[in-house]
């Protein structure tokens, strides 16, 4: 009898996991089969998605109100799907808020084995969150190399499998010629500027990055302003510009297909000399291409007063996490200024290689070199299930 998994994830990125985990078993259990929900990349591997995904992709108190009684049916049509269909394991994908609530359904009413991929960063903040996530999880996939034992505290089964950052393909030579040509760059040393993927955060940050990087030109007029734009966001980043360095070349994924889009992100990153960068995962797909950057990041002023006091770290970046190093210089909050940016990436052109080494240590720590995290993902999901 063939393998059972019902799968679920709910956002972009969790499909992404969602698509690697599945070719992994795939590859090491022939005849598995997939149940759940997911996006195209996990249907690429065989799911038939009970129902979009996007559904699920909701953020924000105000977004999620008017959805409320449609994804909690949602969570409970998906929960008796489950426990319909009796699969040998669920596997949940972040989205903790859609995913744990399915999993405790689950756990109510029957013995079905789960799996959660992605710890909560309870290293960061409200650690009692792995508590309450062990009462309806067995098993975790982590992506960060210190996790596991946060996550078995609290009595989970965790393994660390790997950060999805490691596997992604860098520019080729071909690919940063052809994105200099095609943006008119020459070969003009550039600082690429990332005000966020979300509209919220390039409305907080674009102001003062366009502020910091007027101040970062006029002290270093060799400098070119690159800015790729996610296709949701390119039109408020066009806006944004108006007030940005005179020649900023704008990256707009819009103007092309989506394999282009990837390969001019791809040699953006590659080709930048420094990077200006709001705090996020970005962080890691820049210290994969070896980029050296400042990470900043604004808050509303509630948000931050609460970030503030359960806080558990001093840093946010997680490059500086992983090295066990704070050579990623962070303007958070109240410093999100443009001249403490600014001052900040002149620091940073003076002296670019003193993040590399860190660069290096993290992404082997992530695991870079050794097994692909989709793969070494499959592989604890079946080692644990099989008791090995």
């Amino acid at each position: 009898m063939s393998l059972r998994i019902f799968i679920l994830a709910g956002e972009p990125s969790g499909d992404r996991l969602g698509g690697a985990l599945m070719a992994g078993l795939k590859q090491l259990a022939p005849g598995v089969s997939f149940d759940g929900v997911g996006g195209a990349l996990m249907a690429e591997q065989g799911l038939v998605s009970r129902f979009p995904m996007d559904e699920l992709s909701v953020m924000g108190l105000a977004e999620v109100l008017p959805k409320y009684r449609h994804l909690k049916r949602r969570i409970r049509e998906t929960a008796e799907a489950v426990l319909e269909t009796r699969p040998d394991v669920l596997i949940t994908i972040d989205s903790p808020d859609f995913s744990l609530r399915v999993a405790r359904l689950v756990k109510e009413q029957s013995g079905v084995r789960t799996v959660h991929y992605v710890a909560p960063s309870v290293w960061a903040w409200r650690p009692k969150r792995a508590a309450r996530m062990a009462e309806v999880i067995d098993h975790v996939l982590a992506l960060l190399p210190f996790e596991p034992p946060y996550m078995e505290a609290a009595g989970m089964a965790c393994d660390f499998v790997g950060h999805p950052v490691v596997a992604e393909p860098q520019a080729t030579q071909a690919e940063i010629a052809a994105f200099r040509e095609e943006f008119d760059l020459g070969q003009s040393p550039f600082v690429l500027a990332l005000p966020g993927s979300r509209r919220s955060e390039v409305s907080r940050l674009a102001p003062d990055f366009g502020g910091a990087l007027q101040r970062f030109t006029a002290a270093h007029p060799e400098y070119r302003i690159v800015v790729p734009a996610a296709a949701p966001v390119a039109g408020l980043v066009q806006d944004a510009l108006q007030n940005w360095p005179v020649g900023t070349v704008l990256v707009d994924s819009n103007r092309f297909d989506p394999a282009t889009a990837r390969a001019h992100k791809r040699a953006a990153f590659a080709a930048a000399d420094l990077a200006l960068a709001a705090s996020g995962t970005v962080s890691l797909e820049l210290a994969a291409a070896r980029t050296p950057m400042v990470i900043a990041y604004k808050f509303q002023w509630l948000t931050w007063q609460i970030m503030k006091r359960m806080a558990l770290i001093d840093t946010v970046t997680l490059v500086n996490l992983v090295s066990e190093s704070r050579v990623v210089p962070e303007c958070l909050g109240p410093e999100c200024t443009p001249e403490a940016i600014a001052a900040r990436l002149n620091a940073l052109a003076v002296n670019p290689s003193a993040q590399l080494d860190a660069m290096e240590l993290t992404m082997e720590r992530l695991g870079q070199g050794g097994e692909e995290p989709g793969l070494c993902a499959a592989r604890a999901v079946l080692d644990r299930l099989h008791g090995r």
